[in-house]
């Protein structure tokens, strides 16, 4: 079993400032990110537990945040409520003139034993990981670029 991290890397068409209000402002979270997010705190030690749903299967994401340089990084715990495993999410961003790269992280998600809760599966955490960081955000902080 691979146990390399998820990364994925995009560079934006907007200023840090924005990639990073979207990323940790609980407002914009809920409109790229997971609309069922009850609350979030870029803190550390904020805990929030909230439930996505999908395939007609609830799934309670558990997050703790353990990491924060405002503007530059954000990590948390990511955990789901009556599986196996522990798993730790990284946003860091870097400035690029008038551009924002972003490196998302995701660690140890072969503890989540894909093997045996195939909806756990590393390649789905690849799909999605994908679809927020090259579609969902890109698109959400990049809207306003071309005013």
């Amino acid at each position: 079993m691979k146990k390399d991290p998820i990364i994925i890397q995009r560079l934006y068409n907007a200023p840090i400032e924005n990639v990073w209000h979207a990323i940790t402002d609980l407002d914009q979270m809920r409109q790229w990110y997971f609309p069922s997010l009850v609350e979030f705190e870029p803190e550390i030690g904020f805990e929030t537990v909230f439930d996505v749903e999908t395939g007609g299967k609830v799934f309670p994401h558990i997050w703790k945040v353990k990491e924060v340089i405002p503007g530059k990084k954000i990590s948390y715990e990511w955990k789901f409520g009556g599986y196996p495993g522990d798993s730790l999410v990284s946003f860091s961003l870097f400035n690029e003139g008038d551009k924002t790269r972003i490196i998302l992280t995701h660690y140890h998600v072969d503890t989540f034993r894909g093997d045996l809760y195939p909806d756990l599966a590393k390649q789905n955490f690849v799909q999605g990981w994908t679809h927020f960081i090259g579609t969902a955000l890109k698109e959400f902080v990049e809207q306003d670029a071309g005013e």
